[in-house]
């Protein structure tokens, strides 16, 4: 999962691309970066870490034009820790172009092979977003061979990307001295908008939040298939490049990814977890009497309207029960020192009066490993609850994700292969109620009748790609992210939040 935006206008962007970036800092944390163009030549600065640490004033300085793009980085594939592989991806044929990718490509290491031996390019990161990137240009050079630039030859490029890559993308590429190109895949699994500000600049971003918060009109989402380009005068051109589109948005953006004041594919994130919350209160009655609930306590923070929400319709008690510290720091492996898991202690502290003497509902957007899950309902029973109960805003989730969602194999998953009664035991909580998935599926999709589907492959196994088979899955986990530092945190809080900007 990442966050991409991209700028044209008739004024510096340096500075709107950066303010966009903050924007979407919830969508990757691990490295950040900037390239801007001017008078044909590509300014870029890219590097691990948070926007913050990443660009300093002279950075700024160094990023000179009136377009450009940005992305933030959570990793999926690949290696976290090299900063060949932070975006945007340069190749400079033809004409020159720089891309940020958001998803993941399920055939990656075929079209590697492909872009070698066929193509003769070569790939010199594990990052898929580069073999997209090959994968365009490849295509981008075949249609405009000979001939001179036009808007036609890009969207035909496109159109034999789409017939080759598999799996999730949402991708904004620069093609020097012409303009700004974006796609998304058939089935829009990765979210993609645009809009416009009064100097008529035209702006495309992850999430819709962006727009407001630089100044610009939201005008709409890309739809699944398409691709838009804007040239460097602001014109838009758009085309559906697809053979057969249909829009299956990613189900988990709206559970957790996205920021609460966004819309995805005409889908408010905050009303889809307040209809979460509704379908999960119906869910509570017919497992836990609210009678016998003192009271409701979200676990910090993408779950606080779904909490709200049932807390409401069932007439009980809301209160704020955790405090998450926002300043933790990383932990130093030294050498001969033994390999330390971080606490979820460290990263949340218990308002004990809220839990003594008390019969607490939990509520969390989703359960994945348990880990944390466990040490949480360990902390309200050693604050004084009498009995702790969990409710999960989502389903059970079951399988892994392949189209950019960093999920655990399915080893890992406190729910594969298990009844809700053998989850539960191993949480140690008294009662543990989950979403359906349908009961999602319908709080979600009622909000547009024009999703034809989700990508919930995470809850349900159901692959929108129709392309994934068991030894895909063990194929994607052996090229999954890698590190080199022993000190992962693989905790439910590790995942980026969108209430930490």
């Amino acid at each position: 999962m990442c966050g991409i935006v991209g700028l044209v206008s008739q004024v510096p962007v340096n500075q709107t691309i950066y303010d966009s970036l903050l924007l979407l800092q919830h969508r990757g944390q691990d490295a950040a970066g900037i390239v801007t163009q001017q008078e044909r030549k590509f300014f870029m600065h890219k590097a691990k870490g948070m926007v913050k640490d990443v660009f300093r004033t002279r950075n700024m300085r160094a990023l000179p034009g009136n377009c450009g793009l940005g992305q933030v980085r959570y990793p999926t594939a690949g290696n976290a820790f090299s900063e060949e592989e932070a975006q945007p991806f340069y190749v400079n044929a033809p004409f020159g172009i720089v891309l940020v990718h958001n998803g993941n490509l399920t055939n990656a290491q075929h079209l590697k092979l492909e872009l070698f031996h066929n193509d003769h390019r070569h790939i010199n990161t594990e990052s898929d977003s580069e073999v997209l990137i090959n994968v365009l240009a490849d295509e981008l050079e075949k249609s405009t061979r000979g001939k001179t630039f036009t808007t036609e030859g890009v969207f035909a490029a496109v159109r034999q990307v789409h017939k080759r890559i598999r799996g999730s993308y949402a991708v904004i590429a620069l093609i020097a001295g012409y303009g700004v190109l974006a796609f998304r895949d058939p089935f829009g699994i990765r979210p993609l908008c645009m809009g416009r500000n009064q100097a008529q600049s035209v702006m495309l971003a992850s999430e819709s939040v962006v727009l407001e918060g630089t100044g610009h009109a939201y005008e709409r989402d890309i739809a699944p298939g398409e691709a838009v380009f804007a040239s460097l005068d602001g014109q838009v051109s758009a085309q559906q490049c697809a053979e057969h589109p249909s829009l299956h948005p990613c189900i988990f953006e709206y559970v957790y990814l996205a920021r609460p004041d966004s819309v995805m594919d005409g889908i408010s994130v905050n009303q889809a977890r307040l209809n979460l919350g509704e379908a999960l209160a119906r869910r509570v009655i017919s497992t836990v009497p609210p009678s016998e609930i003192d009271v409701v306590i979200p676990i910090p923070e993408s779950s606080r309207p779904s909490a709200t929400q049932l807390a409401q319709l069932l007439g009980l008690t809301y209160r704020e029960g955790f405090v998450k510290n926002r300043y933790v720091g990383r932990t130093f492996i030294m050498p001969g020192q033994a390999i330390r898991k971080r606490s979820v202690r460290q990263k949340l502290n218990v308002i004990a009066s809220e839990f003594k003497d008390r019969n607490v509902l939990l509520v969390d957007d989703s359960i994945v490993r348990g880990t944390t899950s466990q040490e949480i309902v360990q902390m309200a029973r050693d604050a004084g609850a009498r009995k702790v109960y969990l409710a999960s805003a989502a389903p059970p989730v079951r399988y892994p994700n392949v189209y950019g969602i960093d999920m655990p194999t399915v080893g890992e998953l406190v729910a594969h292969g298990r009844t809700v009664e053998e989850i539960r035991q191993i949480i140690g909580c008294d009662a543990l109620i989950y979403q359906d998935v349908d009961g999602m599926k319908e709080a979600i999709g009622s909000l547009n009748p024009q999703v034809q589907g989700f990508d919930a492959s995470c809850f349900d196994g159901v692959y929108v790609t129709g392309d994934i088979q068991a030894e895909d899955i063990a194929r994607m986990n052996a090229h999954r992210v890698k590190g080199e530092e022993l000190d992962s945190d693989t905790s439910r809080l590790a995942l980026p939040n969108q209430q930490e900007d």
